[in-house]
């Protein structure tokens, strides 16, 4: 078959328009695959090539006012899982990479269990398996890492606490964020995994003890096996400036010696005007560093099935009925409304006991004190004093004076979880026709609550912060466990001839009333001993000591309450040794000077 040569000549043109449309057609989208969107496509290259695998970043190190360390970071290790695409990532597979250690080194189940918890959070996110591997782990994986494909094993800090137990109270604990914790507004920007603080310091400062999570780049293979470690330069982790706190490092150790085992409650001591915490401890304890990767079931259950507490923070959250310590604002209550002063008697001297009604309140002393003023029933601890001191207030006017002085707010410690004190609300008589109907209840209840008794429950810390204001001028001062501005509030305002009066009789407590078997030589201790009865146990009453020294110049309060401690005196032993070492330990620790 012929054509005619103009035929020819246009299907050669038709051919070649054909021909040039489809080259261009074509350059064009090599143009604007490796031209325009290049990026695009080079990303992709890297991510089939490269994955991402996160660097923990270290915490920051936590000090002492001293610069000693309460918590820092030391070399762990951590064992991760990289899938070698999305459609690997699959539970079954992850379940059967931790059976297969598990032939070569003991995982338990609650192992497993974590690792597919993290997995569920995020199956994009390489795999945590062993958060804190044991160094005898990482050796037996490195061995065999040829046997699991994509198993990424590297150095990541690990918290430690040099004191543990003497320093758990206040510094808390790290663990693994969990799910509830994944949804808060707070940890908006927080990975599976990933640690944060759980209690004390480590967790009401965790925005600034957090670190900045770095990323390390390995390069994978077609089987998602780990071919090149070093692919890409690592961004690394940044560490968070250093956190300085006010405890005394050196007196919190003094503390906890004192404590031990075998006592049960809670200290705190304060600098009275500025407010700084020095220490402050809860008994029994627990080793934060146990928590670190993981707390082992054994001891958590061990903690758990302990009735003495040992994670309920004695002195911060626990409640207790505050007994004479009390006192003190009964009696500064009746003197700013002038119902009383220093060396006013009541008209009922003690005998042992007082009628009211028909029934008989007795003192703590059945011998009776006698016919004594406000300073000496302060000095000797006199329950009959102020029974009818408490009468004379009334029940309405003690109770809006207790709550202006502080005792149903919370002292505002930077810790968490600090609890609200116990005590009834500003109407009075609501509140207890409330808790015992309106019949159930006459002004009795004003005798037990002017004694520090009835339905008056406090926090170690909130009477440590009461005292501050004993110890200086009126005004109490916010406890501060971190380095920050000191904040006094106003509590009450005495005449400075009250004030001494009200200072003079808490030195004679110790000097020669209920605490005289504290005296410090050469240290004169101001305080009061509080020994206040509880529901729990009818025969074993908790044991207080709140006071300050030196007596004349105040550097340091402290409140101590041991729980079913018997009397008072055996915190105020306590309460003054440590009085002791911190003020003896400030001279030795004074530069000389010349001249």
């Amino acid at each position: 078959m012929s054509f005619h040569p103009n035929e020819v000549q246009r299907r050669a043109r038709v051919a070649s328009a054909i021909l040039a449309g489809a080259f261009v057609f074509l350059g064009g989208a090599f143009f604007r695959t490796q031209v325009l969107q290049n990026a695009r496509y080079v990303l992709a290259s890297e991510e089939n090539r490269l994955r991402e695998v996160p660097l923990p970043a270290p915490r920051g190190i936590i000090y002492d006012r001293n610069g000693q360390i309460i918590a820092e970071n030391l070399p762990g290790y951590s064992i991760s899982l990289l899938p070698k695409n999305a459609a690997s990532r699959s539970e079954d597979s992850l379940r059967a990479v931790m059976k297969r250690i598990g032939t070569l080194v003991p995982v338990s189940a609650e192992a497993i269990g974590a690792a597919v918890r993290r997995f569920r959070r995020d199956p994009i996110r390489p795999t945590v398996l062993f958060a804190d591997a044991p160094f005898e782990l990482v050796s037996v994986l490195e061995e065999r890492r040829v046997e699991f494909p994509g198993l990424i094993i590297q150095s990541a800090p690990k918290r430690f606490y040099p004191d543990g137990p003497a320093v758990s109270a206040l510094v808390g604990y790290t663990g693994e964020i969990s799910d509830a914790e994944l949804g808060q507004d707070r940890f908006v920007d927080y990975k599976p995994g990933q640690q944060v603080g759980k209690d004390g310091i480590e967790r009401q400062y965790e925005s600034r003890l957090r670190g900045r999570e770095g990323t390390r780049f390995v390069e994978v293979d077609a089987r998602g096996r780990v071919v090149r470690e070093d692919a890409r330069e690592d961004l690394l982790p940044e560490a968070p400036p250093a956190l300085w706190t006010n405890i005394d490092l050196d007196l919190q150790r003094f503390v906890a010696g004192i404590f031990g085992d075998s006592l049960i409650g809670g200290v705190v001591a304060m600098e009275p005007k500025s407010g700084e915490v020095l220490a402050l401890h809860s008994a029994p304890t627990f080793d934060p560093n146990r928590f670190i990767g993981g707390i082992p079931r054994s001891y958590w259950d061990a903690l758990q099935d302990d009735k003495r507490k040992p994670l309920y923070n004695k002195a911060i959250k626990g409640t207790y009925p505050p007994g004479s310590v009390w006192k003190l604002q009964t009696a500064i209550i009746a003197m700013e409304a002038g119902l009383v002063d220093m060396d006013d008697h009541m008209s009922t001297p003690c005998t042992g006991g007082y009628q009211f009604g028909n029934r008989y309140f007795r003192c703590w002393d059945k011998k009776g004190h006698g016919d004594v003023t406000l300073a000496g029933a302060i000095e000797h601890s006199c329950d009959v004093y102020f029974y009818q001191l408490g009468l004379k207030i009334g029940l309405q006017n003690l109770v809006a004076g207790g709550i202006r002085l502080g005792s149903r707010e919370r002292t505002g410690i930077d810790l968490p979880a600090e609890n609200r004190p116990l005590f009834p609300e500003e109407s009075a008589k609501q509140y207890y026709d409330k808790l015992f109907g309106p019949q159930g209840w006459s002004n009795a209840v004003v005798l037990n609550l002017s004694i520090g008794q009835g339905e008056n429950s406090q926090t170690v810390v909130n009477m440590a912060r009461f005292y501050t204001a004993l110890a200086t001028d009126g005004q109490a001062a916010r406890p501060e466990i971190v380095r920050g501005q000191a904040e006094r509030t106003p509590l009450f305002k005495l005449t400075p001839k009250q004030m001494q009066g009200i200072q003079d009789a808490l030195a004679n407590v110790v000097g020669r009333g209920t605490a005289a078997g504290s005296r410090l030589q050469g240290i004169a201790v101001a305080g009061k001993t509080g020994t206040a009865q509880n529901a729990q146990d009818q025969v074993n009453d908790h044991a207080w000591f709140v006071g300050y020294a030196p007596a004349g110049d105040p550097k340091i309060v402290v409140a101590v309450m041991l729980e079913f401690g018997g009397h008072g005196s055996r915190a105020a032993r306590i309460a003054t040794k440590i009085m002791e070492r911190y003020l003896k330990q400030q001279v030795t620790s004074m530069p000389e000077v010349d001249g």
